[in-house]
């Protein structure tokens, strides 16, 4: 018996060494890894076979802050890895924001990302997100100039309200949300858009609605928006034209915002995460999508 089971050890040891070797590469390591990172501690790196997303959420001086961000983060990175598209970094310190970020004792960051080395920003950053002069000139050159992709979710729209040029980036300004969190009716103005071809021509939906400001049809295609004729009469309504999703070009780079996202399960939505997930896809160029700007759509007026 003892024999017997010497000999099974073995033979496991074996099976476990043939599995080992076989996930090995030329020089013994380990290969795998998300989409070409590093393997294990101290590994060669190697060339990246998936676009890069800095997932990036600063929320410090955030008014009410919004318990869904970490969430969302994870529900980001979580789309990038299972469906092997891109690989995330999440981050909310914003010293990264920069093409040669610094440790806090002044010295160049050790690794990690930096506007040199991803391919787009998702976006959840609330209020006043603190950058300086320089990491903001080098924030829009990254979407202007580097043709890098924004995508920005729910809150990112109170961002930089004392940074005029964000408003340009993104497309418009936070101006409250006249209902607080409530069911509506949601027009899906684009169907044929990667972000929003998934969703019916109308569906009820419930969230926390923001409303834009300083927000232009000449300036970015509207794919969702409220149908606030079914909205219960409220003062603070200021837009009846009240888009909750859009695409824009801003200079070489592609940016998406969506105003969904308030509650954590929001992200737990099949339908959000797809629409979030083809919006970085377009967003890094993998997909087309036309983002040319255009007037309300008839096909879904609805008021």
């Amino acid at each position: 018996m003892t024999k017997i089971r010497s000999a099974a050890v073995a033979i496991l040891v074996l099976v476990c060494v043939a599995m080992l070797a076989a996930q090995a590469g030329p020089g013994g390591a380990a290969q795998g890894g998300r989409g070409g990172r590093a393997g294990g501690r101290g590994g060669v790196a190697r060339p990246r076979a998936r676009k890069v997303v800095l997932a990036w959420a600063d929320t410090r001086n955030g008014i009410a802050q919004h318990d869904s961000t970490s969430h969302a983060l994870a529900v980001i990175e979580r789309l990038g890895y299972e469906t092997g598209t891109y690989d995330t970094f999440i981050r909310t310190d914003s010293n990264i924001i920069s093409k040669t970020p610094l440790m806090t004792n002044g010295e160049p960051a050790s690794g990690g990302p930096s506007l040199a080395n991803v391919d787009a920003i998702f976006f959840m950053g609330h209020r006043d997100v603190p950058l300086d002069d320089k990491q903001r000139e080098e924030l829009a050159a990254f979407v202007h100039d580097d043709g890098k992709g924004f995508i920005a979710a729910h809150v990112a729209l109170t961002a930089f309200e004392g940074w005029p040029e964000f408003g340009d980036l993104i497309g418009g300004r936070y101006d409250e949300h006249p209902w607080n969190t409530a069911s509506g009716t949601i027009l899906n103005e684009d169907p044929t858009f990667p972000a929003t071809k998934h969703f019916p021509a109308t569906f009820p939906f419930t969230d926390e609605f923001y409303q834009a400001k300083n927000f232009s049809r000449s300036n970015a295609r509207v794919l969702l928006r409220l149908d606030t004729s079914k909205m219960p009469a409220n003062p603070n309504l200021r837009n009846k034209d009240f888009p909750l999703a859009w695409a824009k070009m801003y200079g070489k780079g592609r940016v998406f915002y969506s105003s969904l996202g308030h509650a954590a399960e929001t992200w737990d939505n099949r339908d959000v995460r797809q629409m979030y997930f083809e919006a970085i896809t377009w967003a890094l160029g993998l997909t087309d999508g036309d983002a040319t700007p255009r007037q309300a759509s008839t096909t879904a007026a609805g008021q």
